[in-house]
């Protein structure tokens, strides 16, 4: 129902803009060097009694299953991480997960500081209680101020999946995607988890041994540091946890034997109905870049190559005026026909042309870009052919 409400919600957004002569955009990163966009998932299991399994509780029962619940949850999310990557690759995606403004790449759990003491404890052959879920208060130092009410744990900003309170909140989903696919991978991984302690008690393990031995098998799933920094994929490498830093690296997972298997013995997909999810990844990313690509060709072509060439017309007169112009202007004619050459050469498979469009012709987008936005700077006001991004961005301060 949420994720049905915030579908309606983009295209109630899209259309509204478009009655007062705007454009919303719902792209993940529509201004380089600009924090883009994304969706903070909130997600939490309950049961048909009311009871929700990611609120630490007031009763050791509670308490219990708040407890045993993160451990299927961290199972879940160790065992299956590439399948819960795969939910949040998309091409627009790509430009904001590992930036300043979005979680990495990386799939962690962070449940918090305080939590991650008691799973170690747990894992020494402590009791499954003993954890407390206090909420603290900040000192504002300011006299004229309370003290503001602080969470259980903090709400680490730089952590893909952190617990907040009463649930956890996936943190990588892309501001154009809707929300429903993460929701079902978080579901599923979710169910694994739970299938997963199932069978250890089955097998004849009490409650705390099961859940001890689901946290020491998926402990280094579990990273409560800055996941900014550069110290950490070197870190969860090290910890063998994925880092599918592009849409091509994770579709290619989607389907993988391991999760084939996930997927049918949860009862979502068959290995068929994986298969042809992947090519529906590939073909998305595939179409996306290649439109890119394009629309990038045709406005150098028709916009920017010729304004380059009325600019230069204006200094025909006193040349030594151009300063570097002439070899930028060429520049962005030599680079422009790179990319046309590229473009033709790319491979048709699916994901070979995935994987082309990324190594390749991305970067070579991204050389043409650079040198149009130096021209965009050395251009005469009037005859640069498209907005600037001062005229995109801080009009409304005119």
């Amino acid at each position: 129902f949420s994720a049905d409400n915030n579908v309606l919600f983009m295209e109630v957004l899209e259309r509204e803009a478009e009655k007062l002569g705007l454009h919303a955009l719902l792209h993940e990163k529509p201004f380089a060097g600009i924090n883009g966009s994304g969706k903070h998932n909130n997600w939490s299991v309950g049961t048909d009694t009311g009871l929700n399994l990611f609120y630490p509780g007031k009763t050791d029962p509670a308490r219990e299953l708040f407890v045993t619940a993160i451990a299927c949850l961290a199972h879940g999310l160790c065992k299956h991480n590439e399948a819960v990557r795969c939910c949040v690759a998309t091409a627009g995606n790509d430009h904001r997960l590992g930036a300043q403004e979005a979680p990495p790449a990386i799939i962690s759990l962070y449940p918090g500081t305080g939590f991650e003491a008691h799973v170690d404890a747990i894992i020494a052959g402590g009791p499954v209680l003993g954890y407390k879920a206090e909420k603290s208060t900040a000192d504002p130092k300011a006299s004229a101020s309370m003290p503001a009410v602080c969470g259980v744990e903090d709400r680490n900003r730089t952590a893909p999946f952190p617990f907040c309170g009463n649930r956890f909140e996936f943190r990588a989903v892309g501001s154009s995607q809707c929300c429903s696919f993460p929701i079902a991978m978080c579901n599923t991984i979710m169910a694994a988890g739970m299938a997963a302690l199932s069978d250890l008690i089955e097998g004849g393990k009490s409650h705390r041994d099961a859940v001890a031995e689901l946290f020491k098998e998926n402990r280094h799933v579990i990273f409560t540091g800055n996941g900014y920094s550069a110290e950490w994929p070197a870190e969860a490498a090290k910890r063998g946890l994925p880092n599918l830093y592009n849409t091509p690296l994770a579709a290619a997972k989607f389907n993988s034997p391991e999760n084939k298997k996930l997927f049918q013995d949860m009862g979502i997909f068959t290995p068929e109905e994986c298969d042809a999810r992947a090519d529906v990844m590939f073909e998305n990313y595939n179409t996306t870049l290649c439109i890119e690509a394009q629309t990038l060709v045709d406005m150098m072509e028709t916009g920017i190559l010729p304004a380059c060439a009325k600019d230069m017309a204006k200094y025909a007169a006193m040349p030594k005026l151009a300063g570097e112009r002439e070899a930028l202007y060429t520049s962005i004619k030599t680079e422009t026909d790179k990319l046309k050459a590229l473009m033709e050469k790319k491979p048709h498979e699916l994901r070979e042309e995935a994987s082309y469009l990324c190594d390749t012709v991305k970067p070579q987008m991204a050389a043409v870009r650079t040198l149009v936005d130096k021209a965009e700077g050395l251009m005469e006001k009037s005859i640069y052919p498209y907005p600037t991004y001062e005229e995109l961005i801080y009009t409304h301060h005119a």
